[in-house]
């Protein structure tokens, strides 16, 4: 049977239809409702967070590095400058694929694949979020040109203007002053961000590392508002940085440039000090280097050419340099067995050519193997003789030995403001038990007392001790800074002054040393002849391979490298010091034919008058000590 057909109910559809637009206009109502309180808490209660961040969206606060403290010599010579450069800059939070960039960069400016290593590694760096990180400096107009072309292509690129350090004096304080290079990872973990906010380079090496907190100065900010594309467009508020305070040095352009002609192209080390106040006068270790590509960054092939180099360009001789100090510390080993007690003026020993301890056959040396017969202490000294000071320091013994030589700064550190310095070594019996496990022997402390064994010394301490010899044992730390912003520097661990029993110990140990270059008998009296100022010197040198007993040495039979090294030490004028000099050439051989000559001329460049070649006159002393003159 057929269903029935249903009509449809059109009331009821109306009904249905009336309740769903019902229900969609209550759901609308409480959806603007919903965007009415929304628009009214993000717009009323929270307007002053959000405006702050839509200010901070447009105002950046940016750091001001400050201008570096510049670095002059004792006359007023600049040695360390800031010169304006342009620097090509990426930000990486603003370059989006900043590795990307970097290959553009490279492309435009037809750069290395070294080069691009470089300036990834730049960029990975740690620095500020928004913070520009230079990747290349002194850029030229050519380079500027192709980056202003391609700017479109370069987001988060910019060129900007600055002051990079410089050093024109090039190598010639190379090893003083130091240089200053880009602040790696390790420096950015103990630096405080705050005070290298917008810096990028820091003290490496000598006087810019040593005063890098007086050099740097202090971070200035300013505030300023940009546009979507980072670019500032105008300043709203600034602070000014404070500038780093200059320092003059003690250091003497001309005498430094003379002390290296004195050297002639020789390895080796020279270092000149003011014996009355400690200040480092000359201070020359050659080879040396150009520390500018350092500043800018140096490429790998040319730092490795100076890392390789066999010459060590990048050693400090005269700081670092570790050298057995010969026969310059007997002069200084006199002195002590004076004060010891344990020889007099008078004392004489007997001298065949060799020295033999009591019951033991071993022979023991003198330079001269023919002997000097009867020598007393002022003709040790003027002779150098082995013979007398092996004698000298058996009846000292190895402990006072080493007391009396450390209170000479022989084996610690002597600078005030040098940090790179060695300390070197004073071997004495506990050291050698810790060291080897082994007893100290006597035949360990006969070679001691001639500056051979297992001693080393640097050429500063050297240098030092002379001084202290001048000063007849006043300790003055030597020191490069003449004045830190117009101020002294201080020393803030002064040594003990060298007190004698009797002073005039003094007198007899700088007696030999003049007699070194004006007695009859001196080692060195060829420098000595002719000089228009006394000079109270010692010759010294030092072994690189040891001799085997009986043999003799033979230069024709050692490699170059392998000779002996040459030092001598003096002071001048000797009845009134102003100049106390180290010297030391790499296997030079001889202390008084190699070494001696570039004292003298380092002492006629800092004593005589250019013009009359004469003493200048505030150098000159109407007084001279009663041993002196005898």
């Amino acid at each position: 049977m057929p269903q029935p057909i249903r009509l449809k109910d059109h009331e009821k559809d109306a009904r249905l239809v009336k309740r769903r637009v019902l229900v969609g206009g209550v759901a609308i109502i409480l959806l603007t409702c919903v965007l009415i309180m929304r628009m009214y808490y993000l717009q009323v209660i929270q307007y002053e967070h959000h405006s702050t961040l839509a200010e901070n969206n447009r105002i950046h606060v940016q750091p001001l590095p400050p201008t570096r403290g510049l670095i002059f010599d004792r006359n007023g010579v600049i040695i360390a400058d800031n010169r304006p450069s342009f620097s090509l800059t990426v930000t990486r939070e603003r370059a989006g694929d900043w590795l990307s960039v970097l290959d553009t960069v490279v492309e435009v400016l037809e750069l290395s694949e070294d080069e691009r290593a470089l300036f990834e590694r730049r960029v990975r760096q740690g620095r500020r979020p928004f913070e520009p990180v230079p990747i290349l400096f002194e850029l030229s107009e050519e380079q500027i040109a192709r980056i202003a072309v391609n700017q479109f292509r370069l987001p988060g690129v910019e060129v900007a203007a600055q002051l990079v350090r410089h050093y024109p004096q090039q190598e010639h304080f190379a090893h003083s002053v130091g240089y200053v290079g880009r602040i790696n990872e390790q420096e950015l973990k103990r630096l405080d961000p705050t005070d290298y906010a917008g810096t990028h380079h820091i003290g490496k090496t000598g006087i810019e590392r040593f005063y890098e907190d007086e050099l740097h100065g202090e971070v200035g900010y300013e505030e300023v508002e940009t546009n979507a594309r980072g670019r500032v467009l105008r300043v709203l508020n600034r602070i000014d940085p404070k500038p780093g305070k200059d320092i003059v040095l003690s250091l003497d352009v001309h005498l430094q440039e003379a002390a290296e002609n004195a050297l002639g192209g020789r390895r080796g080390a020279v270092v000149a000090i003011d014996p009355n106040n400690g200040e480092v006068l000359a201070m020359v270790s050659q080879p040396s280097f150009d520390p500018n590509p350092f500043v800018t960054g140096i490429s790998f092939k040319a730092y490795g050419e100076l890392r390789d180099s066999i010459d060590q360009p990048l050693y400090n001789r005269v700081l670092r340099g570790l050298y057995p100090p010969g026969s310059t510390i007997k002069p200084m080993v006199a002195v002590a067995g004076l004060d010891a007690g344990v020889v007099t003026p008078t004392s004489r020993v007997f001298d065949p050519g060799f020295y033999q301890l009591p019951n033991h056959s071993h022979k023991y040396r003198n330079w001269n193997r023919t002997g000097d017969g009867w020598v007393d202490l002022n003709l040790a000294i003027a002779r150098s003789n082995d013979t007398y000071f092996y004698d000298l320091a058996h009846k000292m013994g190895v402990d006072r030995l080493h007391d009396y030589m450390s209170r000479f700064g022989l084996g610690q550190r002597v600078a005030l403001d040098m940090f790179e310095e060695t300390a070197g070594l004073m071997p004495s019996r506990d050291w050698k038990r810790a060291r080897y496990r082994q007893p100290w022997y006597p035949g360990e402390t006969l070679i001691l007392g001639i500056g051979q064994g297992y001693m080393q010394t640097t050429p500063l301490q050297l240098a030092q001790a002379t001084a202290l010899m001048a000063t007849r044992g006043k300790w003055i730390r030597p020191h490069l800074a003449k004045s830190v912003d117009g101020r002294l520097p201080v020393d803030p661990n002064p040594m003990p002054d060298i007190v004698l029993r009797d002073p005039k110990f003094w007198d007899y140990g700088i007696r030999g040393m003049e007699e070194v270059l004006h007695g009859a008998r001196g080692t060195a009296r060829k420098v000595g002849d002719g000089s228009v100022y006394r000079i109270a010197g010692k010759s010294g040198t030092a072994q690189v391979v040891a001799i085997k007993q009986g043999e003799k040495y033979d230069r024709n039979k050692v490699q170059e490298r392998h000779r002996d090294h040459a030092l001598f030490i003096a002071f001048a004028p000797a009845d009134n010091p102003q100049i106390a000099v180290a010297v030391m050439v790499e296997n030079g051989e001889s202390g008084s034919g190699v070494a001696a000559p570039v004292v003298k001329q380092v002492m006629d460049a800092w004593l005589l008058d250019k013009e009359t070649g004469q003493l200048k006159a505030e150098f000159a002393s109407p007084k001279r000590s009663e041993v002196s003159q005898r």
